[in-house]
């Protein structure tokens, strides 16, 4: 065995790390990037929507849980679906998947290049987005150890903004009238398909658990940690965002507001809870710039954490011969941290100064609950077809979860917007074609870890 393959990703993380990594991920905070847009979609029903995507993501998440338990590889759907279904389908999901997780790291780049040229509109938002990249990428060759310490930092910050921000609405809101707290949760059949094109995009916000799930080589105890911190991280965002949306349509009732400016939205509500609370439309204006600060911040933690999991989904790839080995398989001999990978990544994140946003988010979208759709199914196939269980437990756990999973993700997956649909078929025709060169016209099957090095890894 090479000094190289003799590498292993170190196993620092326990369920608190893993959980303030989800969190991270998602950015607490982040639940106003998309907060005007889906409120439009929804017609003032952003709590609804969100509670359809929470229902939606806990039923993937278990599904995620359960895989992880006899799996606990840094692939995440990739690894799942190629040891369940075969390498040729592995790879497809892998490549969908790559577009959630490629595209994430530069969804928050672009996001702090147009908030801070908002700040300071005399500044252009390449001299914000290439530095970033730059320090993100050097923190991750560093070690996951340092993303996560930071992640606990920025984290614990955005709690203490979001803590103030519900309590200036509570105290702003009359609680006691039943037409101001039943508005935003009381909606008609017309409006549902809004709602449920907003819940669609909205599964952006939970991608921190799947990403969790990337990290499971650098895990202690990774198949009881993992499950644990998968499921926990999806209920605590849940609550935390239905919660916040909540309060936020009843401190701004008015979505009719944002058709036209959805994506300054969340700076509009803000200013509302602090205006409303302060009495004073200057101190509207200073919360609205400390919501600016902490959001970037959280973005960057989101940055960090989300080149962190795409890096080891393309280290998974290339272990296993789907990608390049002599790149994205190589570690780092001091830091044991796949470093060609992150500097790829990198180097990939650069494309965030030509491309918009609204394209960015849709490709996250379908890669997402593409992945999600067959993460459900490898769980049926895994523990029903394969292992053959017909034990009543197995049967509700591997079988009627996971294809109820399987349904709400199709049903969001199809309630996209056309576009994104469109971008994601083109990009699984490009790997379908890739697949085709790379096995020769199905003249051999891509390369995979074999068994041996399989049990090495997860033991």
């Amino acid at each position: 065995m090479t000094q190289q393959n003799a590498l292993r990703m170190k196993r620092v993380l326990t369920t608190p790390a893993l959980i303030f990594f989800g969190l991270a991920y998602m950015v607490p905070l982040g639940i106003f990037t998309t907060y005007g847009d889906v409120t439009v979609k929804s017609a003032g029903h952003l709590p609804i929507a969100y509670v359809i995507t929470l229902i939606t993501m806990l039923f993937t998440a278990f599904s995620y849980c359960q895989m992880t338990k006899k799996l606990p590889l840094s692939g995440s759907a990739y690894s799942y679906v190629q040891k369940t279904f075969g390498s040729n389908v592995g790879f497809l999901v892998g490549w969908a998947q790559l577009l959630d997780y490629l595209f994430l790291p530069m969804l928050n780049y672009l996001a702090i290049g147009l908030y801070m040229h908002d700040w300071f509109p005399h500044i252009a938002e390449a001299w914000f987005i290439i530095p970033t990249i730059l320090v993100v990428t050097s923190l991750n060759i560093l070690g996951v150890r340092l993303v996560n310490y930071m992640n606990i930092i920025i984290i614990l910050l955005q709690i203490v903004f979001l803590g103030l921000f519900l309590f200036f609405c509570f105290n702003s809101v009359d609680m006691f009238d039943p037409e101001v707290i039943l508005r935003p949760i009381l909606f008609n059949g017309s409006q549902m398909s809004g709602i449920l094109s907003g819940s669609a995009v909205l599964c952006l916000a939970f991608l921190g658990f799947d990403a969790i799930s990337t990290m499971a080589e650098e895990t202690k105890e990774a198949k009881k940690t993992v499950p644990r911190a998968i499921v926990l991280t999806v209920l605590v965002a849940g609550i935390m965002f239905i919660t916040v949306s909540y309060f936020g349509h009843l401190i701004y009732p008015n979505w009719q507001d944002f058709v036209y400016h959805s994506d300054t939205a969340s700076v509009a509500v803000v200013g509302r809870a602090g205006e409303h609370f302060f009495g004073s439309l200057t101190a509207g204006r200073i919360f609205s710039a400390i919501f600016i600060a902490g959001y970037v911040t959280g973005v960057f933690a989101s940055a960090m954490t989300s080149q962190a999991s795409i890096v080891r989904i393309l280290y998974a790839m290339g272990r296993e011969g789907a990608l390049p080995k002599s790149i994205f398989a190589r570690l780092h001999k001091r830091y044991c941290t796949p470093y060609l990978s992150i500097l790829f990544v990198g180097l990939f994140s650069l494309t965030a100064l030509a491309i918009t946003l609204e394209m960015i988010v849709s490709m996250i979208s379908f890669g997402a609950l593409f992945a999600f759709t067959f993460v459900n199914l490898a769980v049926i196939k895994f523990y029903i077809i394969d292992q053959k269980a017909r034990d009543m437990k197995t049967l509700f756990t591997c079988l009627l979860l996971p294809a109820i999973g399987v349904v709400l993700t199709v049903w969001l997956w199809t309630s996209l917007d056309r576009s994104a649909l469109e971008i994601g078929i083109i990009w699984l025709f490009i790997g379908v074609s890739y697949l085709l060169i790379m096995i020769h016209g199905f003249k051999r099957k891509p390369s995979t870890i074999s068994d041996e090095e399989l049990y090495e890894i997860i033991n």
